[in-house]
């Protein structure tokens, strides 16, 4: 991948603010099919690729592995991913589960689990061999001026490009977003994750948990090596503080009591970390000649694992909406273009963050009769095959209008 020239005056086709997960996948899978991409970041290269940098891993569905395959990075990544052979939910100390085998649908695994720091470098890597993709690094974007024809971008390093269209894929607070004035709900959760990776003294078998607290949702999550996973341990905010002031020994108890002795017991392996949880969703996703993916057009809570595959999911239809108009000869930044992805996407988006609320919301109620009702409403979808298959090819992305990407076929 190029360098940019300070202060250089260029016209691209499209520019991408924010080089995150999202961001650098959707720079990535632009440049492949012939766009001039300029990728534009606040963070330097190296500290975004840097073990400390975020302790999280993040659930790969099926369908976005095959987003990730179909752009040359699964090749890069496939040996630190750990697969999702089966899933298994439960409420508290309940004798009642779902479980999901993967043999049910698919030869195939579930999804997969890789810690972001092994994503982000894959991106890198694949980055650095797309021609067509400039990284503007360690930059911030000063000044943006959008009209009927162009956008106009001028960077804190002195670079000015121009570009027929933006992409806004610079997170939850984004400024693309907010510049443009699009409006957002948004609400914080009384919640907060710790994130964390544990050694444990049994092998996970491929097997995803995933319990529900009173406090909310407790998962461990399969890594590569068998006797490693990552947690997403959400608790209430007013005890967050005094879990992390445990050592590392007291808050690997802590979670152990919390998860039980399936694995035997749980011992912290590096870091943890703290992120606050909420959901938020942008009133539209686009305007004049800027389009939004990824958290910087909807954020929702980690219970089921889905927030980066709904990112990448956006990616697979922005770059189909646009390489379809490239290809009848129309201009990439057209609202009717951008129109048609926003139509695309927000169904999909809207389905699943009203889902992670609701299912938040449901399993933190300690009232009897609904731990019950809870409870029964897992057992029977249990033993329901046809209703947990369509439920696991859900969350496998394997539902609804795929783009090409995500059902395996090139762009």
């Amino acid at each position: 991948m190029a360098s940019a020239e300070p202060h250089a005056s260029s016209p691209i086709d499209i520019a991408v603010v924010g080089g995150g997960l999202v961001g650098s996948t959707v720079a990535l899978a632009l440049g492949q099919v012939g766009f001039r991409v300029a990728l534009i970041d606040r963070e330097p290269l190296a500290t975004q690729t840097a073990d400390a940098y975020d302790g999280r891993a993040s659930a790969i569905a099926l369908g976005s592995k095959r987003v990730l395959a179909g752009l040359g990075v699964w090749s890069r990544l496939a040996a630190d991913a750990g697969p999702i052979l089966d899933i298994r939910v439960s409420d508290g100390p309940s004798r009642l589960f779902l479980h999901y085998d993967h043999r049910a649908v698919s030869d195939e695994a579930l999804g997969y689990i890789v810690e972001n720091r092994h994503l982000r470098r894959a991106l890198a890597d694949a980055l650095a061999g797309c021609p067509l993709v400039v990284r503007h690094a360690a930059v911030a974007l000063d000044t943006v001026e959008r009209d009927q024809d162009a956008v106009a971008l001028a960077l804190s390093d002195g670079t000015r490009l121009t570009a027929a269209l933006m992409v806004g894929a610079d997170g939850r607070g984004s400024r693309v977003r907010d510049a443009a004035g699009i409006a957002l709900t948004a609400w914080r959760y009384p919640q907060t994750a710790i994130v964390c990776s544990v050694r444990h003294e049994r092998p996970h078998r491929a097997v995803a948990h995933e319990r529900f607290l009173a406090a909310g949702p407790f998962a461990l999550l399969p890594l590569k090596d068998q006797h490693r996973a990552s947690i997403v341990w959400t608790e209430s905010n007013n005890r967050v503080d005094a879990m992390m002031a445990l050592d590392d020994a007291g808050l690997s108890r802590a979670m152990t009591e919390r998860f039980g002795d399936t694995l035997g017991a749980l011992a912290i392996d590096g870091r943890r970390w703290t992120w606050p949880l909420g959901l938020h969703h942008a009133e539209r996703y686009v305007d004049a000649r800027l389009v939004l993916v990824g958290d910087a057009a909807h954020g929702i809570h980690p219970i089921a694992g889905q927030g980066l595959n709904l990112g990448l999911r956006d990616v697979a239809a922005l770059a189909e909406v646009l390489v379809d108009a490239r290809r009848l000869g129309l201009d990439v930044g057209d609202q009717l273009v951008l129109e048609r992805y926003q139509r695309w996407r927000r169904p999909d988006n809207v389905a699943l963050l009203v889902a992670t609320d609701g299912l938040n919301r449901l399993f933190t109620i300690e009232a009897g009769p609904v731990r019950l009702a809870r409870d029964l409403g897992l057992a029977v979808v249990n033993r329901l095959p046809p209703l947990k298959q369509l439920f696991m090819r859900h969350a496998m992305g394997l539902l609804g209008d795929l783009p090409r990407l995500t059902r395996g076929q090139p762009l």
